[in-house]
């Protein structure tokens, strides 16, 4: 089968959920299937990425957006019906470029990662597509509005809404959808989403493994940190969680890593000095070893946080949310600690930073259950199955 693979973004390298996602699919599909992958960006990709990638595609149409002409097609949005999320990824040149390539390459199927590349299908209505919604970006949005200033929040409601009525649009557009987790299926307001499959993400259990380093660091958290649900994430532990563990251990130590730290990041260690950002880092899995306990307080957001499988695979305790624990599922107290107040946070900290025979339970529990749970093949086998068959467990 030749499989069309739209994204939003180069697919690689591997600093964000949605990449890792789509690379992980891909190289497991193109065991089988030819894969002809067109993507977006809005500056300059390496070669040696674009080299990587060609190693398992056939085929790569990467098409340059100009920033400027980015915020051109936004502010056109104001007075359109799509959604701002959509129209920032919808452009004529990337539309004449995708309408060539599916001319010249003929493509049995199209698999579109997140609403934000299905206008791009919209003119080819017989051609046989597949969304992956990944989660729900409407959810998503909706949380954020609640804690967006209140200048912002009717340019938030009125993306929530949009976004709504898009996502149930491209569900009855597309032949088949999948999403990520069942709690995300929920969140979908289409009567008919139990018909959308749960494709869960996998971890790569060979390269996120335990290892032995040093431990510079009390906690670590990890993640896109241009990303708003963990920007909120970090604030909330340096300045609700971290004051109170530090009345008993005043020297607690945090790294925050991972791409593209905002100001108000980098403004966390500015004015902590046991607070370290490190940016991007070359090995990700260096920064979660160099920590005794991973945390993830994630306040708002939607969808798997893949490094919470990531940590758990490295055989490191975790501590997160009710929140994000409703994707991973994974048995509070056995394998993972829930906190919900600053107070419950602190309180599980400490537990653990003063019982090392505690920390080496809780953090072979999370490994044995996520070797055992998310499987990159599994969930591979069961979008190819949907792709070529029309059916998968729901």
């Amino acid at each position: 089968m030749k499989l069309l693979v739209l994204l939003s973004r180069v697919p690689y390298p591997l600093e964000k959920g949605d990449k890792l996602r789509a690379y992980h699919l891909m190289v497991r599909l193109a065991r089988r299937h030819e894969i002809i992958l067109c993507c977006l960006s809005d500056g300059p990709t390496d070669p040696e990425h674009i080299a990587h990638l060609r190693s398992f595609c056939s085929h790569i149409e990467v098409v340059r957006i100009p920033r400027w002409r980015i915020l051109l097609k936004l502010g056109s949005a104001l007075f359109a019906r799509l959604p701002f999320q959509v129209a920032y990824f919808h452009h004529g040149t990337a539309q004449r470029a995708i309408d060539r390539v599916i001319k010249e390459h003929r493509p049995d199927h199209v698999l579109c990662q997140l609403v934000r590349t299905t206008e791009y299908v919209r003119s080819h209505p017989t051609l046989p597509k597949t969304l992956d919604y990944m989660d729900t970006l409407s959810k998503g949005m909706e949380r954020r509005t609640r804690n967006a200033p209140v200048h912002l929040r009717p340019l938030f409601q009125t993306e929530t809404r949009r976004l709504i009525r898009y996502e149930n649009l491209m569900f009855d557009l597309f032949d088949h959808t999948v999403i990520i987790s069942a709690q995300d299926r929920e969140y979908i307001y289409h009567p008919l989403r139990d018909r959308v499959a749960v494709i869960p993400n996998g971890v790569d259990t060979e390269h996120f493994a335990p290892r032995s380093q040093e431990k510079k660091y009390d906690l670590v958290f990890t993640g896109n940190m241009n990303y708003p649900p963990n920007i909120d994430s970090v604030v909330f532990l340096v300045q609700k969680v971290l004051p109170i563990v530090r009345q008993q251990r005043p020297s607690t130590t945090l790294l925050i890593s991972g791409v593209d730290p905002s100001p108000e990041v980098k403004d966390l260690a500015r004015r902590d000095p046991h607070v370290e950002v490190s940016g991007w880092v070359k090995d990700i899995r260096n920064s979660y070893a160099s920590a005794h306990i991973f945390i993830a307080p994630m306040q708002i957001g939607t969808g798997l946080q893949n490094k919470l499988l990531e940590a758990m695979a490295m055989r490191m305790p975790c501590i997160t949310s009710a929140l994000a624990n409703n994707a991973v599922r994974a048995e509070p107290g056995k394998c993972i600690l829930i906190g919900q107040s600053p107070e419950d946070y602190a309180t599980h900290i400490l537990r653990l930073l003063d019982d090392p025979g505690e920390r080496d339970r809780l953090a072979q529990a999370g490994y044995d259950f996520v070797r055992d749970r998310f499987n990159w093949d599994r969930s591979a086998a069961d979008l190819e199955r949907l792709v070529v068959s029309g059916s998968v467990m729901v």
